[in-house]
């Protein structure tokens, strides 16, 4: 298994990888009625392929097994790019979907590394994927300067244990879509 830079050809993985993260709850929220989960999938996957967007390959740290296919991935950014790395998302959002998002709160703070997105495929969960993916972006964090961040829902007791783990504390709570989250950094 090896951790390595995504490549414009992983974006639909990436895509998968982020509606897998923000789970179908979310997922179907952004549908709405006239679309389905899978148009959400490829939206995501779209700005995964460009370079200005927070779900850019080049924001993203894929890990590959043996056989060269993509099983985790993880987009992470600087916070204090959030504002500019999103609005391709809005915008595409506006466009594809007919959603105004204006009202959605940060969820980083600007003097943090953000991990958006981690996310393993099922049949990879358990080995250690997801904890190596988190401590590669916990490096790029330091090589900014800034503490690694992230966001967790309180139901998620799995993810919390994980992130524990590696090392992140609870910080505070932020709104992720209008819902309270835990806050946790690693220090940087």
């Amino acid at each position: 298994m090896k951790i390595i830079p995504a490549r414009q050809s992983d974006a639909q993985f990436i895509g998968s990888a982020v509606v897998e993260a923000i789970g179908t709850e979310i997922a179907s929220g952004l549908a709405g009625e006239h679309h389905t989960v899978a148009d959400v999938i490829d939206l995501f996957a779209s700005l995964a392929t460009r370079e200005d967007s927070q779900y850019s390959y080049l924001n993203t740290l894929v890990a590959v097994d043996d056989d060269g296919k993509v099983v985790g991935a993880c987009v992470a950014y600087d916070g204090a790019m959030l504002h500019e790395l999103r609005k391709p998302f809005f915008k595409a959002v506006t466009e594809r979907l007919g959603l105004d998002l204006a009202d959605v709160e940060d969820e980083c703070e600007p003097d943090e590394f953000y991990l958006d997105t981690l996310a393993v495929l099922p049949e990879h969960r358990g080995k250690g994927i997801a904890s190596d993916l988190l401590r590669a972006s916990i490096a790029r964090a330091a090589g900014c300067g800034k503490p690694a961040g992230l966001l967790v829902d309180k139901i998620n007791p799995l993810a919390r244990k994980l992130y524990e783990r590696v090392g992140f504390r609870k910080v505070g709570e932020r709104p992720f879509v209008h819902v309270l989250m835990d806050h946790m950094q690693y220090p940087s």
